[in-house]
């Protein structure tokens, strides 16, 4: 894992507000979000289905404009500001200075255009290299990333590929004009663990190898404790917690951090198998008609007066920049989420 202690970031993201006009009403995806992404990095967001982290990594690639869609804040890369910018300003910027892998890569590729074209397709349109240069340049991705008989595999199609290999060819895509920032969406969703674990792996030796900037987007905090620098806990379009890897595994500050943490199988501990996992009661508020005050309010079992007031995202805890959006003192929170030696909610 990288140390990006005192860094410069490579992008950052300020105040940023998305929003989506339909008949229902308005949709705040995203509300207020603000982060950084420094050089060499991993940074993870997590949440439910639904919180917006999708969203937000979309919308720093320029990908949720739309009629209906309302942007505010900026989105800061080497100075520029992506939501400033026009269409063919973030071409220059999709793929050569940023790469997208989305959650599906069967709906991500064309059922009918060989894996291999499809990597030559994407750098032939933004290099000027020829057909032969970019096909070599494609195999040798396939090569990099780890599927196997990469020059037969070239002409292959998606459905001739393994889920796993599909992601692979994915990434292979993403990396082809030398990004300096990856944002991977749920990049080992559907997959079984052993190939999730060597996705997870690749993620971490290109970011070691080729110094490579990584956005993980997951609901999954046991794959943030395999490759993450640093977390960003959303629920309900908001960040409600965020801080290094130790920070959130080990003195989260957020009850919905605390639910997530409990609903993980515990192998660390005497008696673990006969432990009941916790669960958050309740379900994700509607983005239509958010609660007032704190988003989480409705479901948290430490709710009380102050709750309906908005809480900010600061930093409560002497030290570092650990930040979370609660109301509670430090000191009641550590009581609370100890009780039993335990991290959770409240037992199934």
């Amino acid at each position: 894992m990288a140390d990006t202690a005192g860094q410069a970031p490579l992008l950052e993201a300020r105040d940023l507000h998305v929003s989506f006009v339909t008949e229902d009403g308005v949709v705040r995806a995203v509300e207020g979000v603000s982060f950084e992404l420094r050089h060499g990095e991993v940074l993870a967001i997590v949440g439910e289905s639904g919180c917006g982290k999708s969203v937000t990594a979309q919308t720093l690639m320029g990908l949720t404009r739309a009629p209906n869609a309302r942007i505010e804040g900026a989105v800061r890369y080497q100075g520029r500001d992506l939501v400033a910018e026009s269409e063919e300003e973030l071409r220059a910027v999709r793929g050569e200075e940023m790469a997208m892998v989305f959650q599906d890569p069967m709906t991500s590729l064309n059922p009918v255009y060989k894996v291999g074209n499809q990597i030559v397709e994407q750098i032939r349109a933004h290099r000027h290299e020829s057909q032969v240069q970019a096909r070599e340049r494609a195999v040798e991705l396939l090569d990099a990333v780890g599927i196997p008989d990469a020059e037969d595999r070239f002409d292959h199609y998606p459905h001739e590929f393994s889920g796993g290999m599909r992601q692979r060819a994915m990434i292979a895509m993403g990396l082809s004009l030398d990004p300096r920032i990856l944002i991977a969406d749920e990049p080992s969703t559907a997959l079984d663990v052993t190939i999730q674990a060597q996705i997870l792996r690749l993620i971490e030796r290109l970011n070691e190898e080729r110094d490579l900037s990584v956005i993980l987007i997951t609901h999954d905090l046991g794959v943030v404790a395999e490759v993450a620098d640093r977390v960003l806990v959303m629920y309900a379009g908001r960040v409600v917690e965020q801080g290094t890897l130790d920070e959130i595994f080990y003195d989260p500050q957020h009850p919905y951090t605390w639910g997530l943490l409990g609903s993980l199988t515990r192998l660390d501990r005497p008696h673990a198998k006969d432990e009941k996992l916790t669960q958050i009661k309740g379900q994700p508020p509607s983005l239509l008609a958010p609660p007032q005050g704190c988003h989480f309010r409705p479901r948290c079992p430490h709710a009380f007066e102050r709750c309906p007031e908005v809480p900010p995202l600061e930093v409560r805890v002497d030290g570092g920049a650990h930040a979370d959006r609660c109301w509670l003192e430090p000191e009641q929170k550590r009581s609370l989420r100890d009780v039993d030696g335990r991290i959770g909610l409240e037992a199934v």
